[in-house]
Order: C-alpha cells, then structure tokens, then sequence
C-alpha cells in the first residue's frame, strides 16, 4: 500500500477534495438517479467547518474522511476513496482512522449514513462493526442510519 499520511484539509485543498468526491461517488449517480449529497457540497465551506482529513499515499491524495464533531457522537458527513484506489483497504484505513479521532476525543460513539440503494456499502459498514439503527425515506429513495460505539 505504501506510506500512509493524513493530513487536515486547508481551504487550499477544497478543490482536491470536490474532485475526489466526485470522482468517488459518480458510480452512485445512475443507481439513485442524482447526485449523491456529498457531490452537491461546497467544498470551500466544509473545509472550514469540518474536520476533513486526507489520505495521501507516496504524495498523491488516494481518499478522505469527513468528520463533524457533536456532543456524543463523531459524525461521518463522507468517506471517499479515489476510484484508481478503491477495493485497496482505504475504507477500513478511513473508518479506523475515523475511530483513532474518537477515541482521542473522548468520543464513544460514530455514526454515519448511506443510502440504502448502495448495497455496497450496507455491506463494508456491517462488516466493520456498525449496526443499523433506522431507515428513513429521502428524495424517493430511503436512508440508512448507522452508528457504532466504541
């Protein structure tokens, strides 16, 4: 896999970032019909706001991971990996990294959804540990909440 860095977003980044997010969830767009939420992002903004850490491997950004910060859980707003990247273990890498900031935190608890079209990622969640906790209809699709304590 080679050398494996995190490092925050900057604004400076927020270009990257919409172009990796992008790049990531375009394979969703003809399942749901639209742009996945995180595509629609003002990424000049979320940088900003939200603690949004990039993985870089052997100086090139391979995936990120969006984290906002609430009082009793670590909210995951994206977790993206470049398509020439995915299938390589990012995800895990993402989601344990995710739980590292946690844990440093104080935090007990992640919580995160998808759409449950994307069966996919019903999978990668349940196999990291996370339980379903709700489904919710959105823009004529539905919503899978998850959520896993630490």
């Amino acid at each position: 896999m080679g050398v494996t860095l995190f490092r925050r977003a900057t604004l400076a980044d927020a270009g990257d970032v919409a172009a990796l997010t992008q790049a990531a969830y375009a394979p969703w767009v003809p399942v749901i019909g639209r742009e996945p939420l995180p595509m629609t992002v003002d990424y000049r903004i979320a940088v900003q706001t939200h603690q949004i850490d990039l993985l870089h491997q052997e100086g090139a950004l391979v995936a990120l991971v969006e984290l906002v910060p609430q009082a009793d859980h670590l909210w995951l707003e994206n977790v993206a990996v470049a398509p020439a990247h995915q299938g390589r273990g990012l995800g895990r890498v993402l989601i344990a990294h995710a739980e590292d900031v946690a844990r440093a935190t104080g935090t007990p608890e992640l919580r995160l959804l998808t759409n449950a079209a994307f069966a996919a990622n019903l999978r990668f969640y349940a196999a990291l540990g996370f339980t379903e906790e709700r489904r919710a209809p959105f823009r004529g699709g539905t919503t899978v909440h998850f959520h896993k304590r630490l």
